[in-house]
């Protein structure tokens, strides 16, 4: 497969990128070698390769959740920045506008 500059323009349309055209030879120029390397793969015969579902030999490894260790809500205030005796209290970072505000 041939890399033109329509396949470049198509792709950077599709990234919702903007490729100037220098940027554009580039590409073109690595994805011309991808595309070489890949044809050098599809070269190799694989026929008798069994396919993989992981990479290592063992999978994955599940444990039971096990509470280990209950705090009080006076524990968990206890580090806190700031409180008010019963919660967290934190900057906020949501405001209201009202009706007709720009943002």
């Amino acid at each position: 497969m041939k890399v033109t500059e329509e396949t470049v323009d198509k792709i950077a349309h599709l990234a919702r990128l903007e490729v100037s055209a220098e940027e554009k030879q580039d590409l073109m120029n690595d994805m011309s070698r991808i595309l070489s390397f890949m044809d050098k793969l599809n070269e190799v015969d694989t026929s008798a390769v069994e396919p993989l579902v992981y990479m290592t030999e063992g999978g994955n490894v599940f444990r039971e959740d096990v509470l280990k260790q209950e705090i009080t809500h006076q524990e968990a205030l206890q580090n806190a920045p700031q409180k008010d005796g019963t919660y967290f209290m934190v900057p906020k970072v949501l405001v209201k506008k009202a009706h007709g505000d720009k943002a």
